[in-house]
């Protein structure tokens, strides 16, 4: 059967074999060619033995090129064409890599005020006989929304390889600032139209004589056609840390996390808008001012465990903490023994408006959210936590036996009726619960001691083979089963395991965002390596970034020491180096205020509040219109154990901005080792230390056998490559 195309596409190929050849050139095994072909200037690449692949560095639009220079300068092919609308700038390179890697760059600049009302796609399969809609291939993933503008396909027939394209969408801001034009949903397309279309501009005409860059690619050669999920997925990781180097990345700005952690303490406390009372015990509303929504005991948990986590690092107490503590008992349901969402003596308040927002109406992966965070408390000496985890821990069990491992959606928990069961038809249930149950599981055995906890988790994990990218269905969720996976092939020595937690991790990063937003509101805001917390979210989310950037830290603990796939050695710990910088933007005294929303669906935005907001969009919509989130308030906390350490002899502490292990504490000195890849840098501050202390200070690292000294880049901040050894001395 013939694939459907539009005439900008059923043409290509004659257009080519008629085109004027302009230059030739290989790249590893590869054929480069480069074409005019009237409306169009191509790139083809011939695969070794196999097919061709077209890629359009320009499109003249209504218009063609009657001039194209072609000029090789060694380690770069520079092509000068026009037209009658305009000039066009194109670069092709190709950085170091293996597999082999083409990048090219196209720049425009406008002869007059133009709208530009249509674009085609720049990736063209060709074929032997000349239809290109006789092709076929399989498209592994694309960009969703705003997330990042990759494309990773394999073509079938004629049977080729593989492609990895990666879109560079941050060096388009300008261009869409001055068009009022958004990047995303560029990068993709159905077969055999793929690749980037570029955002078309029917409104705002772009200035004249004005260059903007309109493509900047970079596309992955392969050989190889992928033969199963697993090897998707792990390719998928190792394509994206093969460019990761080569991306243009902002700077990572300094927040200062201690100052926020006490703003948010102290307003969270006080702040009426965040409380509702019963039966004489406070809780948290989910949203500021949100008092027609019964507390939730995911709300209470999602501040209280990071919040102990803080508590436990400053050495201090806090009666924050001892009222999140008052009433989480009265979550506890008899009828079923296990806890349950919503607080029974405010069922009646439920309006019923969703299917969760019912009376033991349960949502699959939130029974086992609170359970972990839970078992987390339980293992750091909290008795309340420990008995409602050890008293709902046989109701988690019971419900994954009754499902066979493969849950709904949402089901009733009296008596275990679906009532939704599927995210979408044919879609099937949420598929990373399999993950989030046996981490439970493995949470149990290590509190409990019981083996029946460990074949539990083998058991429920068998739900996640063959899924590959569609475990994914929760980033938060599908980033804390990746630890435990690591953890259970520790338990086990099976190498299926770690495999497992790679599928997992392709999942998160394939929903992130590796651009800068640089137009309307974006200019505001960091975006660049954020999350989204749903295959199809349209927007980031504050507690579900935080959730992420909390287990990514946590898979690089659990795996230390272990040789696990390099590229994780690299995704995770820039993640993690960005996540420092961009989190605190969720926090709307860091927004200007015309960029949040006018109308909010949940309570009330308080813009001078500690609290996050939930949802940051893309550039031209405005934010927050969810609500203000006070289950988020928790991420003010939960960074600072993580990336602040103390230096007690010396009354300062440092902040180091990569995830780092090994900590050991002596006397006049601290060594700690960084995780990561040692191409890439991280930073360290040390924070108020005093004149004289300064002056004893001595920090060196390695990366061999010796340690080095290295000096501060500006007062007190000191760059270390990845994966070293660190000595601070005094």
């Amino acid at each position: 059967m013939l694939n459907p195309v539009t005439p900008w596409t059923a043409t290509v190929q004659a257009d080519i074999v008629n085109a004027s050849l302009l230059h030739e050139t290989s790249l590893s095994n590869y054929q480069l060619q480069f074409y005019n072909a009237g409306d169009s200037i191509w790139l083809t690449v011939q695969w070794p033995n196999a097919g061709r692949i077209a890629f359009r560095l320009a499109f003249g639009m209504n218009s063609n090129f009657d001039k194209a220079d072609i000029t090789d300068e060694g380690d770069a092919i520079v092509i000068n064409a026009a037209t009658r609308l305009g000039r066009y700038d194109i670069r092709i390179s190709f950085p170091e890599a293996d597999p082999p890697v083409v990048r090219y760059t196209t720049k425009f600049t406008a002869s007059f005020s133009l709208l530009i009302p249509f674009w085609p796609r720049d990736i063209v399969p060709l074929t032997y006989d000349g239809l290109v809609e006789n092709t076929t291939g399989i498209i592994h993933t694309h960009q969703v929304g705003t997330r990042s503008g990759h494309l990773y396909f394999s073509m079938t027939r004629p049977q080729n390889g593989s492609v990895f394209y990666f879109q560079n969408l941050s060096a388009m801001s300008a261009y869409c600032e001055a068009s009022e034009t958004s990047l995303g949903e560029t990068v993709g397309g159905t077969w055999p139209e793929i690749g980037f279309e570029f955002p078309v501009n029917a409104k705002k005409p772009i200035p004249a004589n004005v260059e903007f860059t309109i493509s900047d690619a970079f596309v992955v050669l392969d050989e190889n056609i992928v033969k199963d999920e697993a090897q998707a997925t792990t390719q998928f990781l190792n394509y994206l840390a093969l460019l990761y180097p080569h991306i243009s990345k902002p700077e990572v700005p300094y927040q200062d996390w201690p100052f926020i952690a006490e703003k948010t303490l102290g307003q969270l406390h006080l702040n009426k808008g965040c409380w509702t009372m019963v039966n004489d015990a406070p809780y948290l509303n989910a949203y500021v001012q949100d008092y027609k929504t019964p507390a939730e005991i995911m709300v209470q948990l999602a501040v209280k465990l990071p919040l102990h986590e803080y508590l436990a690092w400053s050495e201090n107490s806090h009666p924050l903490f001892d009222d999140l503590d008052k009433g989480l008992d009265q979550f506890y349901d008899e009828r079923i023994s296990s806890i349950v969402r919503w607080h029974p003596a405010l069922v009646d308040q439920l309006d019923n408006s969703e299917e969760q927002k019912q009376d033991m109406v349960m949502d699959s992966w939130y029974l086992h959210h609170p359970l972990l965070n839970l078992a987390r408390l339980a293992l750091r000496g909290d008795k309340i936590a420990e008995k409602l985890f050890v008293g709902s821990v046989d109701y988690a069990i019971k419900t994954a036996h009754h499902f066979n491992y493969e849950w709904p959606v949402f089901y009733k928990m009296t008596t275990l009726e679906v009532i939704k069961a599927e995210t979408a038809p044919g879609e099937g249930g949420e598929k990373d619960v399999p993950g989030s149950y046996a981490h439970v599981m493995l949470m149990a055995y290590k509190l409990m001691g019981e083996k029946r906890f460990l074949t539990e988790a083998v058991k429920a994990l068998k739900s996640l083979d063959g899924l590959g990218f569609d475990i994914f269905y929760q980033a938060n969720n599908t980033a804390f089963t990746a630890g435990a996976l690591a953890e259970l092939y520790l338990e086990t020595k099976d190498e299926k395991y770690l495999q497992l937690s790679y599928s997992c991790l392709a999942g998160v990063f394939k929903n992130i965002q590796l651009w800068e937003c640089g137009y309307g509101y974006g200019k505001n805001f960091p975006s660049f390596f954020s999350v989204f917390p749903l295959n199809d979210a349209p927007y980031t989310a504050a507690y579900e970034e935080f959730e992420v950037f909390a287990a990514l830290h946590h898979y690089m603990e659990v795996t230390d020491g272990i040789d696990i796939l390099p590229s994780l050695k690299i995704l995770i710990p820039e993640f993690i180096k960005y996540a420092t910088g961009r989190l605190a933007y969720y926090f709307p005294s860091l927004l200007p205020e015309d960029m949040i929303a006018d109308e909010i669906k949940t309570g009330q935005v308080q813009k001078e509040l500690w609290v996050p907001v939930e949802d940051i969009h893309d550039g031209w919509e405005k934010s927050g219109e969810v609500g203000q989130e006070v289950y988020g308030a928790g991420m003010s906390f939960g960074v600072i154990p993580r990336q602040y350490f103390k230096l007690k002899e010396l009354d300062a502490m440092g902040f180091i901005d990569y995830p780092s292990v090994n900590f050991r504490f002596g006397k006049n000195r601290v060594t700690f080792r960084l995780t990561g890849d040692s191409r890439f840098k991280t930073s360290m501050r040390i924070l108020g230390l005093s004149k004289a202390a300064a002056s004893k200070l001595k920090i060196e690292f390695k990366q061999g056998s010796k340690y080095s000294e290295i000096k501060a880049l500006n007062e007190n901040v000191f760059e270390f490559p990845g994966d070293a050894m660190v000595r601070i001395s005094w």
